[in-house]
């Protein structure tokens, strides 16, 4: 799925039920971690629920993996790897996931814990993509 299908899939939606229902689904559809990979070095600080995001560097790509404890931050990892997904790591680091979100209508339906743990994940992303670049 790309970031456009996302955003009009989301634009189908007329309420925040049914928004929240599609991030569940797409938290269900998130495959995940074994055990032995949820560990600290992969844990995402500044999140309220564990969170993990693992990349894998195929350069110039890097391709991420990720799981949390709760389902609603499973949709919001979904929907943050799917707009990272098949991006050279120079393009992460320029990406304006906020602008997404609201463009999807979530920024204002999630918390503002969410929100945080959301901004966490996308700078941990962007920290790994400017290692792979030498930033």
């Amino acid at each position: 799925m790309t970031i456009d299908e996302l955003i009009d899939n989301f634009s189908f939606l007329d309420s925040w039920e049914d928004r929240y229902k599609y991030l569940i689904e797409l938290g269900n559809q998130l495959p995940s971690l074994p055990d032995n990979l949820k560990c600290d070095k992969w844990k995402i600080s500044g999140c309220q629920s564990q969170v993990w995001i693992i990349p894998h560097y195929e350069p110039p790509f890097i391709r991420f993996e990720g799981d949390s404890d709760a389902i609603i931050v499973r949709g919001i990892i979904a929907i943050v790897l799917i707009i990272f997904k098949d991006k050279p790591a120079q393009e992460i680091l320029n990406i304006d996931v906020e602008e997404i979100f609201d463009r999807m209508g979530l920024r204002e339906h999630i918390t503002p814990n969410r929100r945080s743990g959301m901004l966490s994940m996308v700078e941990k992303i962007k920290y790994y993509a400017a290692q792979s670049v030498g930033s």
